[in-house]
């Protein structure tokens, strides 16, 4: 069988033709190299890509015949690494990876920037009142929660209570920081009308920064209990690492403090210059329109660089583990999976 497997795979490999354009295909291995941050960035950016919400579903058919075709050496002649590339794109981006199922849209990774821009934009609005304070970062964590979940590992069941249980820390702790500095920020004597519109705008970022980082622990802290799994360099289980563990919480809580950075930090300041400009003041409708084309723009440059920042399986060295760990392999580094760094 695994002779068949084999010759079948060759057959497919030498039935697409080579590109200049596209690296050889490889089923299930992502297009660019995941060794240096600009081969994850590009990954990534075709991972976000929002064209792929307008695939029709024939065109979605399309490629996942495409796809078993090549995997069973069946390819038809003609059939270029570019269009099984595109083909992979499209399954990776709509069919869940571990249930094969389509993934509701706003729920998907291209959908997180033209979804979630809107919600960026409500939580940046000036001049907020305690309601729409509390509705946005409500809004915005509930958002956070369907997609982690939409795109969870779904090969282990995983008690619904966990994901609850991240959901209400991540609300409870971007709500109670968003009123609280607000409240901070109004009884401030010392500040100008100006100045406090100013400081107001900044506040979604330290308690949407501080709800990520808690969504993570309270999801993920059995990991620090139990430890996760580390391989060696032929994809070998070595053992179970705790300290394996803190250094994927770490990277991805980096990630996902990182990430809002940009997108809640740089439109307040941009929006405080262009608001000064003849022509915002002599048209102030076009204010909420151009506060939106630049959340739009801070979002889609922010997500594929903060997720770009740690590969997905990371690198550390054995001598820095656990001993029982260090004495079961003679590698001198092993890999472990992040996880989820998405928000």
């Amino acid at each position: 069988m695994a002779d068949t497997a084999t010759t079948a795979s060759a057959a497919a490999a030498s039935a697409a033709n080579t590109s200049t354009d596209a690296p050889p295909f490889q089923l299930g291995k992502p297009r660019f190299q995941q060794t240096s941050f600009y081969g994850r960035f590009r990954h990534f950016l075709d991972i976000i890509d929002p064209r792929t919400l307008f695939v029709t579903e024939r065109r979605l058919r399309e490629a996942v015949q495409l796809l078993e075709d090549y995997k069973h050496g069946t390819l038809r002649p003609g059939v270029t690494n570019e269009q099984l590339w595109s083909a992979q794109k499209i399954k990776q981006a709509i069919l869940h990876p571990d249930t094969n199922e389509k993934i509701f849209m706003p729920f998907r990774m291209s959908g997180y920037i033209p979804f979630g821009t809107p919600i960026v934009v409500g939580l940046l609005l000036p001049n907020q009142t305690l309601a729409s304070t509390v509705f946005w970062q409500w809004l915005n964590q509930s958002h956070n929660a369907c997609v982690n979940y939409a795109n969870r590992n779904a090969t282990k069941p995983s008690p619904a209570s966990k994901f609850i249980q991240g959901y209400l820390g991540a609300v409870i702790s971007a709500v109670s920081i968003a009123v609280g500095l607000n409240v901070l920020v109004q009884k401030a004597n010392k500040f100008t009308p100006a100045t406090r519109l100013l400081v107001q705008r900044f506040v979604p970022f330290p308690a949407v920064a501080s709800a990520n980082i808690c969504n993570v622990v309270l999801m993920r802290y059995g990991e620090l209990e139990e430890g996760i799994d580390v391989l060696d360099g032929d994809g070998n289980l070595v053992g179970s690492s705790k300290i394996a563990a803190r250094h994927a919480l770490l990277e991805t809580a980096l990630t996902r403090v990182v990430l809002p950075m940009p997108i809640l930090v740089l439109p307040p300041i941009v929006m405080s210059m262009l608001e000064k400009t003849a022509l915002l003041q002599a048209r102030p409708r076009l204010l909420l329109p151009v506060q939106s084309l630049v959340c739009l723009a801070a979002f889609g440059l922010a997500l594929p660089l903060a997720i770009s920042l740690f590969p997905q399986m990371s690198e550390i060295e054995t001598s820095q583990l656990e001993p029982e760990i260090a004495r079961a392999t003679s590698s001198r580094t092993v890999v472990y999976n992040k996880g989820l760094t998405r928000p």
